[in-house]
């Protein structure tokens, strides 16, 4: 539950946010930020970080959304913090957060290899980065490979056993590049646990998919 001094906040960023997320994304769509801001909310409240910080990157993380194979990928978080406080000053935002807002705006993504410096910025990075682990970064997953026009697995070796995993040519191959060590990098001790909790899951489905296609 969000304190009364932030819900008029959420309400006003939750009405951005649905006009910012496109759901011809659905990796990247409001549904994603929701998500992102429910685990930020909860992370923020049993670390004791600030929601006055948390509340807005969580929303504005993506602000811009650069594609995955786009050279300029590693630039969108840096980009998404500048446009973020640009709309926040918009809205009369107190401006005392704008750093930090910026800051764990910035440091979220893997791309941009920025260490986070607080306690907020790690609660987003967290709630961010779980969002890629379980049934609903299966589901991600997916989504992605589809729009850039991979695969869900090589035909030869579904599993990666005897090559090396190239998430850039099969879907499935991006649990081993990225996804199962995202878990490795979680900050928090509630996203450790349940990021461990979704790679299991996870493990479980690939080898429920191999039984499948009688890899």
């Amino acid at each position: 539950m969000l304190p009364e001094n932030l819900q008029k906040w959420d309400a006003l960023f939750a009405a951005k946010a649905r006009d910012l997320y496109p759901s011809s994304d659905p990796s990247h769509d409001f549904l994603h930020i929701r998500r992102v801001v429910t685990a930020a909310i909860k992370f923020a409240s049993e670390e004791g970080a600030d929601l006055n910080v948390v509340l807005p990157a969580a929303y504005f993380h993506d602000f811009v959304n650069v594609p995955k194979n786009d050279p300029r990928r590693a630039q969108a978080s840096t980009l998404s913090g500048i446009a973020a406080v640009e709309y926040l000053q918009t809205v009369d935002y107190p401006a005392e957060f704008f750093d930090g807002i910026k800051h764990a705006i910035t440091t979220h993504s893997f791309s941009a290899n920025i260490p986070c410096e607080t306690i907020e910025a790690k609660v987003v990075q967290d709630a961010d980065r779980l969002d890629g682990l379980g049934a609903i970064g299966i589901a991600r997953c997916f989504s992605t490979s589809t729009i850039m026009g991979r695969p869900y697995y090589s035909e030869d070796d579904m599993l990666a056993e005897l090559r090396a995993p190239d998430d850039k040519l099969f879907a499935i191959d991006h649990f081993f590049v990225k996804l199962f060590k995202t878990a490795e990098t979680l900050q928090t001790n509630a996203a450790r646990a349940e990021g461990a909790r979704r790679v299991e899951f996870m493990k479980t489905y690939l080898q429920q998919l191999k039984s499948e296609v009688g890899g």
